[in-house]
C-alpha cells in the first residue's frame, strides 16, 4: 500500500500541468545513471515465503517419520543394520533436500505463489526430482535403502507439501479479501483499456493486485477512470519514474501503439533498479492454459494460440465420465430424491418435478428436469412480474420472487432443485460442467459472441455457478461462459466441480 503522504501526491495534477510533481528521477538527483539495488520485497511476501519453506520442511520430516514407522516399526531394532543406518541418514537429509529441490524448481518465487496451478506443478516436479535423485544415488553407490521406506516417505511428503501450500493459499486469499497482502500496481495504457483492466482485476481479489494509479499517453484521465477511483499520475514516458518514486510492486502495460517493442525493452531496463515486476497484458483475454504457447521467431516472443478443443477424443471421454458419474450419483441420491419429492408435494399442490424446454449443444432443444420450487402457475404470474426483474437482462430473476414456495426457497438456496438434471446428464443432453442451459427466448436474443455458448453441452454446474450465480450481470456471465468454452479441459472441469461444493454450501447468488 502506498504511504499516506504519497497517496496525497498521487491525487495531485498529472505531469502535463504546470504544477506537476512527477518529474523523472534522473533529473532530480545527482549520479542518476548509477544503478542502485532494487528495493526488498514487501514484508508480508518475505514472511509468506518463509512460512512455505518451513511447512515444506515439516512435510518432508513427517513423511520420513511415517515411512520409518511403516517400514520398521520399532526404530531401535534396526539401527545396527546397514539399511537402518541409511534410512536414518535419509530421514535427516530429506527435509533440506526437499526444500532445496523446491528452490531449484523455483517453487518459492513470489510470482508463482498464491494463484494458479504453476506452484503445484513445480512442487510435483520437485518431488519427482527427489525420487529420481534417491534412486540414482542408491544405484550408483550401492546403498541399501529400504524401498518400503522410500515408497511411503516421499509420496506422503509430497501430499503434505501440497496440503500445506493449499492451506497457506487459502489464508492468503482471506487476507487479500480483507485488503491486506496485496501488490501495488501501476498500469500504463489508454484510459479505456486501463478501465477495462481495473474492472477485471477487481472482480477477483485472490490474485492480490491492487491498481493504485495509471499512466496514459497524454497524461489525462477519463470519466471511466475517475468513476473507478484510479488517478492518472503521468504520461507513458513517466512510468519508470513513477514506479521508482512510489516503490510500486508491479508495472502492467497494456497493448497500445505507443508501447511498442523498443519502448517496452527500454522500460524493462529502467525498472531493473526497482522492485517492480514488469507484466505485459496481451490484447487477447480469457484464453489461458495450454492453448497459449510462446513461440520465438527471429527474436520475437510470439504468442501461438491453439484452436479451442470442441470435438475429439477427450470430449468422448468427458461424455463417458459424465454419464457414468450421473448414474452412480442417481443411485446414491435416490433416498434424497424421495424425501425432497415428498416435501414438495406436502408443501404445495402440483407435481414434484418441473419440466422446461432449454437449448443445448448446437442449438438443439431438450426437456430439462428440475424439482419444482415454484407454484404451478408460475409462468402465468411471470407476465405481471417481468418489470421487476433483477436479472442480467436476458434472465429473469428476483431475490424475493413471490412464486417460490417455502420448500422451494430451501431447495434453491442449496441448489437441490437442480439434482434431477442428473437425468439429463445421463441421457446426454447435458454435462456435469458447462455453460448455463438457456431458454429458447434467451437464445433468440443472442448475438454472435453469446452463440458460442452453444458449441458445448450446457452443464449442471459451471463457472457461473462458482462465481456468483444470479448475482452476475450479463457481461460477466457471458465472459465466464465463453472462458469455459475457449479453455475447456479435464483439469478445468475438476476445478469447477471442487469449487461447486463451496458455492452450494455458501448459497451466494442463489435465488
Amino acid at each position: 500500500m502506498l504511504p499516506q503522504q504519497q497517496r496525497r501526491v498521487i491525487d495531485a495534477p498529472a505531469p502535463h500541468s504546470s504544477s506537476a510533481p512527477f518529474l523523472p528521477v534522473a533529473r532530480r538527483r545527482s549520479g542518476a545513471t548509477a544503478a542502485r539495488r532494487p528495493s526488498r520485497r514487501p514484508v508480508w511476501q518475505r514472511q509468506y515465503v518463509r512460512t512455505i519453506v518451513a511447512t515444506d520442511a515439516l512435510a518432508a520430516l513427517a513423511g520420513a517419520l511415517l515411512g520409518w514407522a511403516v517400514r520398521f516399526g520399532d526404530s531401535t531394532l534396526h539401527l545396527s543394520t546397514t539399511s537402518g543406518r541409511s534410512v536414518v541418514w535419509l530421514m535427516a537429509l530429506l527435509p533440506p533436500i526437499w526444500v532445496a529441490a523446491n528452490g531449484l524448481m523455483r517453487a518459492y518465487e513470489p510470482r508463482f505463489l498464491g494463484v494458479g496451478s504453476e506452484e503445484f506443478q513445480r512442487v510435483l516436479t520437485a518431488g519427482t526430482a527427489v525420487v529420481a535423485l534417491v534412486g540414482t544415488l542408491s544405484w550408483a553407490f550401492a546403498l541399501d535403502v529400504a524401498r518400503g521406506f522410500v515408497v511411503v516417505a516421499l509420496p506422503v511428503a509430497g501430499l503434505l507439501t501440497l496440503a500445506g501450500r493449499l492451506a497457506a493459499r487459502r489464508y492468503l486469499h482471506r487476507r487479500r479479501a480483507a485488503g491486506a497482502c496485496v501488490q501495488s500496481t501501476l498500469v500504463a495504457g489508454h484510459p479505456a483499456s486501463v478501465a477495462s483492466l481495473v474492472r477485471q482485476v477487481r472482480r477477483d481479489t485472490d490474485h492480490g493486485l491492487r491498481i493504485d494509479a495509471a499512466c496514459t499517453p497524454d497524461g489525462r484521465s477519463s470519466a471511466e477512470l475517475e468513476a473507478l477511483g484510479v488517478p492518472v499520475v503521468g504520461t507513458l514516458e513517466d512510468v519508470a519514474a513513477v514506479a521508482r518514486r512510489h516503490d510500486v510492486d508491479v508495472v502492467a502495460t497494456l497493448t497500445c501503439p505507443e508501447l511498442d517493442g523498443p519502448v517496452l525493452r527500454r522500460l524493462g531496463w529502467q525498472l531493473e533498479d526497482t522492485r517492480a515486476d514488469l507484466v505485459v497484458a496481451p490484447a487477447l483475454t480469457d484464453v489461458v492454459g495450454p492453448r497459449v504457447v510462446i513461440r520465438p521467431v527471429s527474436g520475437l516472443p510470439l504468442l501461438h494460440v491453439e484452436r479451442p478443443e470442441l470435438r475429439g477424443l477427450r470430449h468422448v471421454g468427458k461424455a463417458l465420465l459424465d454419464r457414468g458419474s450421473a448414474a452412480l450419483a442417481l443411485l446414491a441420491l435416490s433416498p434424497v430424491f424421495l424425501v425432497v419429492a415428498a416435501m414438495i408435494r406436502l408443501d404445495s399442490r402440483g407435481p414434484a418435478f418441473f419440466r422446461q424446454t432449454r437449448v443445448g449443444r448446437d442449438g438443439r432443444e431438450f426437456t430439462m428436469v428440475k424439482f419444482r420450487s415454484m407454484v404451478t402457475d408460475a409462468e402465468k404470474l411471470l407476465i405481471d412480474l417481468r418489470e421487476q426483474s433483477e436479472g442480467n437482462g436476458l434472465l429473469f430473476k428476483m431475490k424475493r420472487d413471490p412464486r417460490i414456495t417455502r420448500v422451494g426457497g430451501l431447495l434453491r438456496r442449496y441448489s437441490l432443485d437442480e439434482l434431477p438434471q442428473l437425468f439429463n446428464v445421463l441421457t446426454g443432453s447435458m454435462s456435469l460442467v458447462g455453460p448455463r442451459p438457456p431458454l429458447p427466448r434467451e437464445v433468440a436474443e443472442y448475438g454472435d459472441d453469446l452463440r458460442r455458448r452453444l458449441l458445448v453441452k450446457p452443464g449442471l454446474t459451471g463457472l457461473w455457478q462458482v462465481s456468483g450465480r444470479s448475482d452476475l450481470d450479463l457481461e460477466e456471465s457471458t465472459r465466464l461462459d465463453l472462458q469455459y468454452v475457449e479453455n475447456w479441459s479435464p483439469a478445468f472441469d475438476a476445478m469447477i466441480l471442487a469449487k461447486t461444493v463451496k458455492a452450494v454450501l455458501g448459497g451466494r447468488g442463489a435465488y
